[in-house]
């Protein structure tokens, strides 16, 4: 009998947890053995080899203590994780080298091709703004996505200029990078990259309408961590761009 990578979820009862945790459920190579909330202690996860956080950018960093305290990979789906952040995680998964992060500012393929051609059209166009749009029930804003998104186009930009911010209605300025975050009732998660050059416009976008578009990023994420040493963002590596 082939063994399975034991897998714990917290954030578990959550829209994005209870259709990563069914997911899990469906994989043949892969065991469901902890599911954890806000309430619950992390016990449960010592059954685990990998643990998926969908939790709150609050809970997350103390999540990452305990996993890198007790030997547990991590693949990372919550957001608010700055280049500061990540500098931070950087430094606690340095006591464990055992261990492997993953931080995933999206598990979309969609949204990652996205992110992967905003950055090679930094390279060309000197202007770019960036508009996420997501549920009223996300906490943070921006979006996880658009913080990788303008820090992907602030390092490919060499030479080019970034336009200048005029004024306070350009959004919040993330890398250099305008970012705008509209939140309602009738969205789930998207985005555009609007690009300009004199003459010519360039708009990437990206529209996730259910959230099973997402699974097939958990599930790679979950079954390549192990291969993936101390802290990865991001699954682009894993797709091979």
């Amino acid at each position: 009998m082939t063994a399975t990578t034991k897998v714990g979820v917290l954030g578990a009862s959550g829209r994005m947890g209870a259709q990563i945790c069914a997911a899990i459920d469906a994989a043949d190579d892969l065991t469901l053995v902890a599911t954890v909330d806000a309430a619950d202690s992390r016990e449960s996860l010592l059954a685990a080899d990998v643990v998926v956080d969908v939790t709150v950018p609050d809970a997350v960093m103390a999540n990452i203590e305990w996993c890198v305290t007790n030997g547990k990979h991590m693949v990372i789906g919550t957001s608010g994780f700055t280049a500061e952040r990540i500098t931070l995680v950087q430094s606690i998964a340095k006591r464990n080298p055992s261990v492997s992060l993953l931080i995933c500012p999206n598990f979309g393929i969609g949204a990652i091709l996205m992110m992967a051609w905003a950055q090679q059209a930094a390279r060309f166009f000197p202007d770019a703004e960036i508009i996420e749009y997501h549920h009223s029930g996300k906490v943070d804003a921006p979006s996880g996505t658009a913080v990788r998104t303008a820090q992907l186009i602030s390092g490919a930009r060499g030479d080019v200029q970034a336009a200048p911010r005029v004024g306070d209605s350009h959004g919040e300025r993330v890398d250099d990078v305008n970012v705008h975050s509209v939140r309602g009732d009738g969205y789930l998660a998207h985005q555009d990259v609007l690009f300009s050059a004199p003459g010519e416009r360039l708009t990437i976008r990206h529209d996730s309408l259910d959230r099973a578009s997402f699974m097939p990023g958990v599930l790679l994420g979950i079954r390549a961590v192990t291969a993936q040493p101390g802290v990865t963002v991001g699954l682009e590596g894993l797709l091979g761009l």
